[in-house]
């Protein structure tokens, strides 16, 4: 079977569940957004099909729509946080590999083999000008990387086969959308190069993933001695040659990895964690709700890939169903369908997640910033208060905004992205400022030039450290003409999966909109219920990859 032309499926497979990920993989290769009818066009689905899947996956949280154009969300994430839960690799491997990209100075990556390709686990990438600009969870074809050699070391000849079957049925590598096309004739001396590393250990790639980019890669092996996954290094011509590379990160490589062979060693088994949810009562109830707008089937597929998770790698039908809510039946033919489309293997009674599960979203998603997760949510509540609403990060000692909606009023806050002010004239910027540890705030408050920017800024230390305080106990700011005559404004925290408070959410608008009492009244709970729907999104995405804040 090949990527291009999928076997039949069997009888019992789920075909709502095969066309809604269909529309998943078709909004991945096009980068996250898709307008409805390509849409149509790339899945060849039906527009009331497309209609209904993406109404389906809107209900789920997994995509917003927005006219007639379709947006991965955040949540998807939590597919593919099962399969990195589940393999384990990135909690345990990830702070080495960290560790080694800052020894190096190069960019570290983690990968796994899948079928005849590699999919990245984990980035830890070199901000540069000519940097790495692979993703957790992008599909590269093993011929042309390091790590793929290695892994194409230990294949069988029917694996050897399956390689020389897709490649001939895929000649332009539209499989792997994330590389570009290679005019090299597809894997020429890949059986040579795979035969050395097995015998030497190790995988050097010279350009032929790009020009420009060379790669070395080291296998590390699980307990059972099977390799488990792949770390490489990888550099620009202008800092390292192949060889270069090769002498330079080498030993230490080695090195890092016999630390990561022995963290995989002695890691001890993961008390399961709870799973996602037994979600079946809600399909069911969002069934009742939405009718036929609503494809029962497909939601419940889908919700059998949150099943699995740490301590949860490896499940049996009737683990599934329970995790799930879901009837054995529904479960069985759920897991069918995903081993049939390669999401999940099966091993006598058991089901694991397999490493196609990224392909569903993940690698767009993984590369999202604070801002494009918080757009949404702003809008919302933009549009529910009639007022202006904005995200700022601490910026020094100002803040900046990074995200905003601005509403259509003949008088309205005028503020761009990107806009700095004095933190503690602000009220996003007292939220933020009294989220500091205590000493920390004292620091910076007594650096920070107090100046008035309006007769009523407060500009006494001892009176602004009070302030402060007082927000920290309430968890708002109520700001009132102290940066510009005639605007008020109400902000609270967003914190992200590990309680830090990373930014903050604020509506503004002029004071004779509503009084400073009707500010809290009103404006407040709709406030906190933006930024908690902010913080749970965050708390997806930010699982397994670093949430860009500016």
């Amino acid at each position: 079977m090949t990527a291009t032309s999928p076997a039949q499926p069997p009888p019992e497979a789920v075909a709502p569940l095969m066309r809604g990920i269909a529309v998943l993989r078709a909004l991945t290769r096009a980068g996250g957004t898709r307008r409805l009818s390509e849409l149509e066009r790339s899945t060849g689905l039906a527009r009331a099909t497309v209609d209904r899947v993406t109404a389906t996956l809107a209900r789920m949280g997994y995509v917003r729509l927005d006219g007639h154009e379709v947006t991965l969300a955040p949540r998807l994430m939590e597919l593919g946080n099962a399969y990195l839960a589940a393999i384990r690799l990135p909690d345990l491997l990830g702070a080495r590999a960290d560790a080694l990209a800052d020894e190096l100075d190069e960019s570290v990556s983690l990968a796994v083999a899948d079928r005849d390709g590699i999919r990245f686990v984990h980035q830890a990438t070199r901000r540069r000008a000519m940097s790495l600009s692979f993703r957790i969870g992008d599909l590269l074809p093993a011929e042309r990387t390091a790590p793929g050699t290695l892994f194409a070391a230990g294949w069988t000849e029917a694996e050897w086969t399956r390689w020389r079957e897709h490649r001939a049925a895929d000649p332009e590598g539209r499989d792997f959308p994330s590389v570009p096309p290679s005019a090299e004739p597809y894997g020429e001396g890949f059986g040579e190069r795979a035969a050395e590393a097995r015998g030497r250990g190790w995988a050097l790639d010279d350009q032929r993933i790009e020009p420009g980019l060379v790669a070395l890669a080291v296998p590390v092996h699980g307990p059972d001695g099977r390799v488990a996954c792949a770390v490489s290094a990888v550099s620009h011509t202008s800092r390292h040659g192949a060889a270069s590379l090769r002498d330079t990160a080498l030993p230490r490589l080695r090195a890092a990895v016999l630390g990561m062979e022995r963290e995989l060693r002695d890691a001890r088994p993961p008390a399961p964690a709870a799973p996602a949810g037994a979600l079946a009562a809600w399909t069911g109830a969002s069934k009742q709700e939405l009718g036929r707008g609503f494809i029962e089937s497909l939601a419940r597929g889908l919700t059998v890939l949150t099943a699995f998770g740490e301590g949860r790698d490896a499940l049996t039908l009737t683990q599934v169903a329970e995790a799930t809510g879901l009837a054995r039946a529904t479960a069985r033919r759920a897991l069918i369908t995903l081993g049939h489309l390669g999401y999940v293997t099966a091993h006598e009674r058991t089901f694991r997640p397999a490493p196609r599960v990224l392909d569903l979203g993940y690698p767009p998603l993984s590369s999202t910033t604070l801002a494009a997760v918080a757009a949404p949510h702003l809008a919302a509540l933009a549009t529910r208060v009639h007022d202006s609403a904005s995200l700022a990060v601490l910026a020094g000692d100002d803040i900046q905004y990074t995200a905003r909606v601005a509403t259509s009023r003949v008088m309205s806050v005028n503020i761009t992205v990107g806009t700095r002010f004095p933190a503690y004239a602000t009220s996003m910027g007292r939220v933020m400022l009294a989220a500091l540890p205590p000493a920390q705030r004292a620091e910076r408050l007594a650096r920070t030039g107090l100046r008035p920017l309006t007769p009523h800024t407060v500009t006494d230390p001892g009176e602004l450290a009070a302030l402060l305080d007082t927000v920290a106990r309430s968890g708002y700011a109520l700001v009132d003409e102290e940066l510009e005559e005639g605007l008020r404004s109400l902000a609270v925290p967003v914190r992200d999966r590990a309680g830090t408070v990373v930014a903050a959410v604020n509506v503004a608008m002029h004071s004779v909109r509503r009084t400073p009492a009707q500010c809290v009244d009103e404006l407040l709970p709709e406030l906190r219920a933006a930024a908690d729907r902010v913080e749970a999104d965050l708390r997806v995405a930010g699982r397994f990859t670093r949430i860009a804040t500016a």
